[in-house]
């Protein structure tokens, strides 16, 4: 556990020293403010009339969905390219350890841009009577997107040499999950709709995100989590037999 979390620490020190993590927490905060309380297409706390933190959920949705593969797509790749990679597989470390000190830290940056945005749950509960309940079941849903959509991008990342062919690879996959499957949906029926909707991302994420917890969504995104996880790892593997 000790080595797992200091990985941890050196990729989360890494971060805030290359400002990535700075022009990351900023740059979420702006947008999904922004469209939370000012543009939000008519469903900003103010046109949408309701004391809710559901616009807020609403756009960091899609603000993740660009972000997280700016922040995983160094993690391997970056390594594969200058050869680093080899001198840390080399070290007294497990490959689960080096993948589990690189999530937590992504996870973790995710965690503390949603602890900044906690000032706008607190102006929005000033504004009237605000389900509690649902805000929280929102960021819990938040944090399980989040860690199935790191996993994904881990798993890119260390199939690439190339940070921009990760970044767009995450974002691809991510598309297929949160978006496609959710259309997709929208269009079948019967049993085979069923099935497409419970692939879907954006399925469980709104249906938590709306206070409604349910143990398949948990399942769901815990098993996109470590589906990926062990793909990378699997990867990884492959990667020491080769060599």
């Amino acid at each position: 556990m000790f080595q797992i979390l200091a990985i941890t620490a050196r990729e989360l020190r890494t971060f805030f020293d290359s400002l990535i993590a700075y022009i990351i927490i900023v740059l979420f905060l702006g947008l999904t403010g922004f469209f939370t309380w000012i543009f939000g297409f008519n469903a900003d706390v103010f046109m949408s009339g309701q004391v809710s933190m559901q616009p807020f959920f609403t756009f960091a949705y899609f603000t993740l969905l660009f972000f997280i593969p700016a922040l995983t797509m160094r993690m391997f790749a970056e390594e594969n390219k200058s050869g680093t990679i080899e001198l840390l597989l080399t070290k007294p470390l497990a490959d689960w350890q080096i993948i589990l000190g690189k999530f937590l830290a992504c996870l973790s940056l995710v965690g503390i841009a949603l602890l900044f945005s906690l000032p706008y749950y607190i102006q929005i509960a000033r504004l009237g009577d605000i389900d509690h309940g649902a805000v929280w079941c929102g960021y819990l849903a938040l944090l399980l997107l989040s860690s199935a959509y790191i996993s994904i991008g881990l798993f890119a990342s260390s199939t690439q040499k190339d940070q921009i062919v990760a970044f767009l690879l995450t974002f691809v996959i991510g598309i297929i999950f949160l978006l496609i499957a959710w259309w997709i949906t929208m269009n079948l029926s019967g049993s085979l709709g069923y099935v497409v909707d419970y692939l879907s991302a954006y399925s469980h994420y709104d249906s938590m995100s709306r206070g409604v917890i349910d143990s398949k969504s948990v399942v769901y995104f815990l098993s996109i989590t470590a589906l990926f996880l062990w793909y990378t790892d699997a990867n990884l593997m492959k990667r020491n037999v080769v060599e």
